[in-house]
């Protein structure tokens, strides 16, 4: 054998690691988009459907609940199936039906019909959501490296790409209908191409150990917690962290529902704007919440989960509390954009640690989490609507500072001790 040859065979193994981190990586991505564009296209439609079938707010408001229903429901299962058979499968084919089921919404002839084609998208999506999250896990695990954070920027950006696709169909005058297929039919393609380079069932622990021995730092602090729980006799002790990072999704998505619902309703009825002005409101919150996502792996690199968790959760309440408390357009544009950086990088966190709490089993874990986080979505505004008819929007809007607060307060009990600290394969 020559030089050459051994040379060849030596780095062989580390280019098809590499080959396959970066093919995953780009998988995982691509996903994350499809969720993202297929949500902004149909949302800034919405006006449209309600025309079509002659919907009431009323009406229109209880249709809307079913795609958030669907993901509630079918959260718990989607974590045991993804436990059961890995995440790959559920992954591609949760990624195709998300892609192709709002078509269905523009052919419904009635409220009952587009009620059941979007639960049937919100189970999808919900399983989608869970499965994509549980490669990234493995991704993570793999690498050792903060990844989390930088696939829900991919989400992020193709929601905010995708409402200005819809907006430009909606201008033109095009049907809903055609304007689900023509975003459809591309993303759909690109699931089934994308499928192909996700990660299968081999152990990241295993693959890991063949790399040189690393892991996530969250996963291996998350596991020297477990293992002094389990010395002291604490099952109670290891369950812990998984409990307040249930209740900590619950503060971060129900804030950001009220956000999505209640920010340029605010500016419009309570600081007197105009209806073009109000939005720019929700544009500052969207804005900084899919670009803080850019930097939340670095920050989260640099400074470690709990810290993230802890400064996005002041951010957040310290920009509410300039909304509500500058009683001017300009002051509430800034605080929604602070309020929007500071919740960008919550969510994504705690779904990495959940991940790593429960290695052998992450998508348990996962579905726990994201299925509490789907209940703040779905009774977020509601809860507002509700509290801004008892006391006003400008108390009402009091809620999702305090729940940030909580997100600060809880952030060192949802990561075990020395998550903080990050470290990467062979250092």
């Amino acid at each position: 054998m020559g030089a050459q040859d051994r040379l060849t065979n030596r780095y062989r193994p580390a280019i098809g690691n590499f080959l396959l981190v970066r093919r995953a990586r780009l998988a995982i991505l691509a996903f994350f988009a499809v969720l993202g564009l297929t949500n902004g296209d149909w949302l800034v439609r919405i006006p449209a459907l309600a025309q079509g079938l002659r919907l009431s707010d009323g009406m229109l408001g209880l249709a809307l609940l079913s795609a958030p229903a669907g993901s509630l429901a079918v959260a718990s299962l989607a974590g045991t199936l993804v436990d059961r058979v890995g995440s790959r499968a559920p992954t591609t084919l949760a990624g195709l039906a998300t892609a192709l089921l709002p078509i269905l919404f523009g052919l419904a002839p009635s409220q009952a019909a587009l009620m059941a084609a979007m639960f049937a998208f919100g189970v999808a999506a919900g399983m989608l959501d869970v499965a994509m999250n549980a490669q990234a896990v493995q991704l993570q695990q793999l690498t050792g490296r903060q990844l989390m954070t930088s696939f829900h920027a991919c989400y992020s950006f193709g929601a905010l790409a995708s409402g200005l696709i819809g907006g430009a169909f909606a201008w033109g005058n095009v049907a809903p209908a055609a304007d689900f297929t023509a975003v459809a039919i591309p993303l759909a393609v690109l699931a089934v191409i994308a499928g192909r380079f996700l990660l299968g069932r081999t152990s990241p622990a295993e693959r890991v150990g063949q790399a040189g021995g690393g892991g996530s730092s969250a996963g291996r602090a998350v596991s020297a917690s477990q293992a002094r729980g389990r010395a002291a006799g604490g099952r109670r002790v290891r369950m812990s962290p998984l409990v307040v990072l249930c209740a900590l999704a619950l503060c971060s998505l129900l804030g950001e529902g009220a956000a999505d619902g209640w920010s340029a309703v605010y500016m419009r009825d309570n600081l007197g704007t105009s209806f073009g002005f109000a939005a720019i409101g929700y544009a500052a919150f969207a804005l900084t919440m899919a670009s803080g996502r850019l930097v939340g792996d670095r920050l989260a690199e640099r400074f470690g989960p709990a810290a993230l968790l802890r400064g996005g959760g002041l951010l957040a309440a310290a920009g509410m509390a300039v909304v509500l408390l500058t009683g001017t357009p300009a002051g509430a544009i800034a605080g929604f954009a602070a309020y929007g950086a500071g919740l960008s990088c919550t969510f994504p966190q705690m779904l990495a640690v959940a991940g790593s709490l429960r290695p052998d089993r992450p998508g348990s874990a996962l579905g726990l989490v994201a299925g509490t986080a789907y209940a703040g979505m779905l009774s977020g505004p509601v809860m507002i609507g509700g509290l801004a008819g008892a006391v006003g929007l400008t108390a009402a809007l009091g809620l999702p500072a305090l729940l940030a607060l909580g997100i600060a307060a809880g952030a060192r009990r949802a990561v075990p001790y020395g998550a903080s600290v990050s470290a990467r394969p062979g250092r």
